[in-house]
């Protein structure tokens, strides 16, 4: 039986395919290295709750192969937009998630694929957690037919199953993900909405008009805040009188957790989808990240941050690096596979850049087209003063 395994690990090296997955294994023998392991992770902090998610939780191999090819995509898919970006190939708004990974990540290992989520504009992780590939993610981003909403989005605008998008008002989406939870309650199909803003949004006020809502309902609705520490330039400290976000639903339950290990995400999100399921009403959490990039393409980031304090960050709380050495260091992986991961992640990342650059923009004539559901088709005026487009849904 060893002998067996040991030509089969032979066998995949550098990521053969079976049943059309792909499964990267090192030349080690999978009898040598642990199926699971349990860790410790970080107590949440609690607002108007008994108990919360635990301080252990287990691991196992195959999951968390998962979560570092899905983290590490989403890093090496950001750096691949900010080079895009700076040689003039994507234009406008962009919003990197480079090093909030363990966000995304952990709240979809902690809800299911019939969930909802709704999230602000930085969107790009998300859309990829949620099922779009990153060769379609960077041709919206580019503007080409083949992006996910046709090049005619761009960085804000995805869409996917069960997933509502990015929004580019500040604070506009949780409201709508107050909605979508109604939906969720009204069907009665036990689904829940991740509805997600971040410490900028915080202090709109249809934020708490939504809260509300959501707490007189009992909507099963889990609001997130994604504290990254920084409102685009400004602190959190200079912005928000109080910094406790998981306490400013008031009346709605909150926990306040480690939103740089995946782990920690992962466990909170499945109780707070437990907890909604069960008809409690709505839960907040807020989740402590950071993000390595600007807040947008156009900030430097490093105006009102120093380098130290990104590298710093770096250093000690880097999402991917703090999930690959936890499965190293306990025997769940080798160096070795985790560098075949991560040269397949860069060779599916410059197969999407090459798809992004060279496939077509959408023609003139596809330009209304898809503005409503079934609906009469109208003539747009005023596009041009010798052209005539037409809407056709």
């Amino acid at each position: 039986m060893q002998n067996m395994l040991t030509v089969v690990a032979n066998t995949l090296k550098g990521g053969a395919k079976i049943n059309g997955s792909r499964v990267v294994v090192s030349a080690r023998s999978f009898a040598d290295l642990t199926p699971q392991a349990s860790f410790d992770i970080k107590r949440c902090d609690l607002h108007r709750l008994d108990e919360g998610p635990s301080v252990q939780t287990v691991l196992t191999r195959e999951d968390g192969l998962r979560y570092y090819r899905t983290m590490q995509t989403v890093r090496r898919m950001e750096l691949k937009a900010d080079q895009l970006y700076k040689q003039k190939i994507i234009r406008g708004f962009c919003h990197l998630y480079d090093g909030q990974e363990a966000c995304a990540v952990g709240i979809e290992a902690g809800i299911n694929p019939t969930d909802h989520l709704i999230t602000a504009y930085r969107v790009h992780g998300y859309t990829y957690t949620r099922g779009v590939s990153v060769k379609e993610i960077l041709a919206e981003l580019t503007g080409r037919k083949g992006g996910i909403a046709k090049g005619k989005g761009g960085s804000m605008h995805m869409y996917a199953k069960n997933f509502y998008g990015g929004n580019g008002i500040v604070g506009a989406q949780v409201p709508l993900g107050a909605g979508v939870a109604l939906a969720c309650q009204y069907q009665a199909k036990n689904e829940v909405c991740v509805t997600l803003y971040g410490d900028g949004a915080a202090n709109q006020g249809q934020i708490f008009e939504a809260f509300n809502m959501a707490a007189l309902w009992k909507l099963p609705c889990i609001f997130i805040c994604e504290n990254n520490k920084y409102g685009m330039g400004t602190s959190v400290e200079r912005a928000s009188a109080s910094t406790d976000y998981y306490k400013r639903g008031d009346y709605i339950p909150g926990l306040r957790v480690d939103g740089m290990d995946v782990l920690s995400v992962r466990e909170a999100t499945r109780f707070a989808a437990d907890y909604c399921r069960y008809g409690k009403g709505p839960i907040l959490m807020e989740l402590q990240t950071y993000r390595y990039h600007g807040h947008s393409m156009s900030d430097p980031g490093v105006s009102y941050r120093t380098r130290d304090e990104i590298q710093e960050v770096r250093g000690k709380s880097d999402p991917i690096t703090m999930l690959k050495d936890r499965m190293i260091s306990n025997n769940m992986a080798s160096l070795e596979e985790i560098k075949d991961i991560d040269a397949e992640i860069r060779k599916e990342i410059e197969e999407a850049a090459q798809f992004a650059t060279s496939d077509p923009e959408p023609p003139l004539e596809d330009l209304c087209n898809h503005i409503f559901f079934n609906d009469t088709p109208f003539e747009v005026r005023g596009t041009s003063p010798w052209v005539k487009l037409k809407s056709i849904s």
